[in-house]
């Protein structure tokens, strides 16, 4: 049985294709098929996981009535009425 082949031609004209071209060629020879491999998993499991979060979240918000109940009163809303303990958490997932 033939392995497949992919031909990876970035265009280094886009700022993104560089970026991805400088880090490819920092990959030891030998390395650069396991890279892509774990990359492109490694997309797809963040992918599930933003997809967790975001329906952990909705059930949360209307588990806890936060939009226009009581419960805000105990989190201080923000200028656009989600909490700041909420847009907090949001701000922390974004920045993995």
């Amino acid at each position: 049985m033939t392995r497949p082949v992919y031909s990876f031609r970035p265009n280094l004209k886009k700022p993104e294709h560089q970026r991805a071209w400088e880090k490819f060629q920092s990959v030891p020879e030998g390395q650069k098929s396991q890279y892509l491999v774990q990359a492109i998993l490694e997309k797809e499991d963040r992918k599930w996981l933003e997809e967790v979060i975001q329906k952990t979240i909705k059930e949360s918000v209307r588990e806890l009535g936060i939009c226009g109940t009581t419960e805000q009163s105990t989190m201080k809303p923000s200028s656009e009425g989600i909490p700041d303990q909420m847009m907090d958490f949001l701000s922390q997932m974004e920045n993995l």
